[in-house]
């Protein structure tokens, strides 16, 4: 039966993919992308109800974020890895070197960074080729991706395109859309914006396609079909992505004008695992999009540790830091003073929900046993 729903969805792909895009058919399209997203669902749910999940490798996470490495076989990122971290990859000039998931780890302003080598990724690897499914385990429980492109092969939509088939979003949010389920009453949609690339007559036949006969929908985002057909499946994984193309040390002049145009909206970060060239720039854009913050812990009465900060992921708030050092801390706390960015005046006094910046210094006050 699984093979048969998977030709199901590949009919329904290459219908979608011979209709003419417009006005006239976008109703049709729709509908189409949501009864496939309810039947690949459907795939996956056959598949670990038969099998279990499937075998994947074992990798341990550590540090304060994970970044993995995609790309092609042999675009350098064994060396890449040993360049960053000092670990031990195999490097070879001819494809699939690395068979393994292989961990390494560096610090950088603060932070202890897990980066992860694994095989190249290939064209249907979302589907398996390759042990793709097991490579891209890995990289939905990454925090970032780092796609790595040689220099002379800078085709990273089909990297992008085989994380996306898996589940991925790169570079994005999810929609604010909020969907509920409930007993009667068919399907209500309200929205709190103007909605410019999705009628609401269409939204609501493809909730409907994908098996919801009655919900309440609400949208504060202006969302396309894609989008929606994200919500509806509820098993996307949203990454923030840096691209770092390799091997400049033996580019021309006047082809790396051509590169840097072609990804111009991804401000790629070029570089040498070879020379060492570049380094540098790719720790600090790894660090800037893992969205992490420093935070200076001071204890009452002395001066801040401005040696070993906290690291914490953007947005986090003072209560956030508490569950992180200890539970008591929030069981007990008082208050907290905090110096830096986020505070109106230095020593701010603050409660739990205080959201603290970048290099922010905290002071925790708690309540002494039997207060």
């Amino acid at each position: 039966m699984a093979s048969t729903i998977e030709e199901q969805i590949k009919a329904i792909q290459e219908e979608i993919d011979k209709t003419q895009k417009n006005k006239a058919t976008e109703y049709h399209i729709g509908k189409l992308k949501a009864k496939m997203a309810k039947l690949r669902e459907d795939v996956e749910k056959r598949r670990s109800s038969s099998g279990g999940p499937a075998k994947g490798y074992s990798v341990k996470k550590s540090g304060n974020a994970t970044v993995a490495l995609v790309g092609f076989p042999s675009v350098g990122k064994s060396t890449l890895l040993n360049t960053l971290t000092g670990a031990r990859s195999e490097v070879g000039a001819y494809d699939f070197t690395t068979l393994d998931v292989v961990p390494g780890a560096y610090e950088y302003m603060g932070a202890k960074i897990q980066v992860l080598d694994m095989p190249g990724l290939i064209r249907d690897a979302s589907k398996g080729k390759g042990r793709g499914r097991e490579v891209i385990s890995v990289v939905r429980a990454s925090d970032l991706i780092l796609f790595v492109l040689d220099f002379y092969d800078t085709n990273l939509q089909v990297l992008v395109r085989e994380l996306e088939n898996a589940g991925m979003r790169i570079n994005t949010h999810p929609p604010d859309v909020v969907i509920s389920r409930r007993d009667i009453g068919g399907i209500d949609i309200k929205t709190t914006v103007k909605l410019t690339k999705l009628d609401l007559d269409l939204a609501k036949a493809m909730i409907s396609e994908f098996g919801l006969v009655n919900a309440d929908v609400v949208i504060r985002e202006d969302i396309d079909q894609d989008q929606l057909v994200d919500v509806l499946a509820g098993n996307r994984i949203y990454l923030n992505a840096v691209l770092a193309i390799n091997k400049i040390d033996i580019s021309d002049a006047e082809y790396l004008k051509e590169v840097r145009k072609k990804f111009k909206h991804w401000d790629p970060v070029f570089i040498s695992a070879v020379k060492n060239i570049g380094i540098d720039d790719l720790k600090a854009r790894i660090f800037e999009r893992l969205e992490l913050i420093r935070v200076y812990m001071k204890k009452q009465g002395e001066e801040a540790d401005l040696d070993v900060p906290l690291i914490t992921k953007h947005g986090a708030t003072v209560g956030d830091v508490c569950d992180s050092m200890h539970r008591v801390f929030r069981q007990n706390f008082r208050y907290a003073l905090v110096w830096g960015k986020s505070a109106r005046f230095p020593g701010q006094m603050v409660g739990l929900e205080h959201r603290l910046a970048d290099g922010d210094v905290l002071s925790v006050i708690i309540r002494r046993t039997g207060e």
